[in-house]
């Protein structure tokens, strides 16, 4: 005589308290794996509904550095402009602004240029 179907297993049974905590383990041991090995891109910072304007999230570093050094030859441009216009006292306050851009250019063109130093002296840059 043939068996058509095979023996059921050879497992004592358990209860549903054991199946639940067994349950309970392997779901966990499942989220641990893929948050170490499938991690989700992080998604970018909500903004805050109050502020009326913001930098785009995905500009990079050296994008937002270079703009920030043009605005402020803008700003430092229109400040000494501004110097010739007037007198006295304002015009202490228009070179101070003046001098203050520039030295705030300055700093800012230099995280440019650390910027570059580190991608050139990164491995596989394009030179």
């Amino acid at each position: 005589m043939v068996k058509h179907s095979p023996n059921p297993p050879q497992s004592s049974p358990k209860s549903r308290v054991q199946a639940q905590e067994e349950k309970k383990l392997e779901d966990a041991a499942t989220r641990a794996l893929d948050y170490y090995l499938n991690p989700k891109p992080a998604s970018p910072p909500e903004p805050d509904k109050n502020q009326l304007f913001i930098a785009s999230p995905h500009i990079d570093t050296e994008t937002l550095l270079a703009n920030a050094s043009e605005d402020l030859l803008s700003i430092s441009t229109i400040a000494a402009d501004l110097a010739d216009d007037v007198d006295d006292s304002r015009r202490c306050v228009a070179l101070a602004i003046s001098r203050m851009a520039d030295g705030v250019q300055l700093l800012v063109e230099r995280a440019l240029d650390h910027l570059e130093t580190k991608e050139m002296a990164a491995p596989g840059a394009k030179g």
